[in-house]
């Protein structure tokens, strides 16, 4: 079975507390958008785990799409399986890339094994690998908050849009990420804000780690500024990760010269 785990992206990101498990608190739109990786599964003599494509860092036992293998393994008598990955969303993007990996992982076992694991039991195992994964189960527009794992109903639609996706050839951790920014009550409310007009949020709608992440990588602010420059109508970093996108109208035509740097452009969502 093969299925294309695709992107986040984070229209506007606010870190609003600390909480007593070690994370912090968030609200986000989160955004699927289709740059996307390839996910095969089938059945094997042995469990194993393979990639291709962009390198994937550190050992591949350690691989969500292997932990999440192994997570429904605890509960249901699943076969040995071969999961082959081909990597293709850049990794420290703030995409969500391996995230949407380890979800869509549940999902292809659940329909190879044909375990019949419904969407809220499929979330709450995939909130077990990680904080974003949770979203990849329904991998549609939603405000997010908590952890990133819990989602409420959010009207936005950018089926009339193009989107851009930069991507600078930096990789920056989440750990690194959340060392720079520092949490507090947001002034305005952010889900009424991205419910106004989007000609308003390049003024309002803010991701609360460019702050501290723009003064140590001067790429990003230049990356968001050439993207006005190009005509978007809004611009902003994604997640923690060092990807920038801007949202432009229909009649963009494109392409960007982007030097030293991967980009993806496409009309609307998935």
């Amino acid at each position: 079975m093969i299925a294309f785990p695709n992107a986040k992206i984070n229209i506007g990101l606010r870190v609003t507390g600390l909480r007593s498990d070690g994370f912090r608190n968030l609200e986000s739109c989160f955004y699927p958008v289709n740059w996307c990786d390839a996910l095969e599964i089938i059945l094997a003599q042995t469990t194993q785990f393979t990639s291709s494509g962009l390198d994937i860092p550190g050992d591949s036992i350690n691989n969500l799409c292997l932990k999440a293998y192994k997570l429904l393994q605890q509960d249901f008598d699943l076969q040995p399986v071969h999961i082959h990955l081909h990597k293709n969303i850049p990794i420290g993007a703030g995409m969500g890339g391996g995230s949407a990996d380890a979800a869509f992982t549940l999902k292809l076992l659940n329909d190879l094994f044909e375990l019949k694991i419904a969407v809220p039991e499929l979330e709450n195992y995939a909130r077990k690998l990680g904080s974003d994964c949770a979203f990849f189960i329904q991998n549609k527009p939603v405000f997010a908050i908590e952890k990133g794992d819990v989602f409420e109903p959010l009207a936005i639609d950018l089926t009339n849009y193009k989107v851009v996706v930069i991507y600078p050839d930096l990789h920056i951790t989440t750990a690194e990420a959340y060392q720079t920014v520092v949490p507090q009550v947001p002034a305005e409310n952010l889900k009424k804000l991205l419910q106004q007009p989007l000609a308003t949020w390049k003024d309002h709608v803010q991701n609360d780690f460019e702050k501290a992440l723009f003064l140590k990588y001067p790429v990003l602010p230049q990356l968001k500024e050439y993207l006005y420059q190009a005509g978007a109508l809004y611009a902003s970093m994604t997640g923690s990760g060092s990807a920038v996108f801007g949202i432009f109208s229909p009649d963009f035509t494109g392409p960007l010269l982007v030097p030293n740097a991967t980009y993806a452009v496409w009309q609307g969502s998935l």
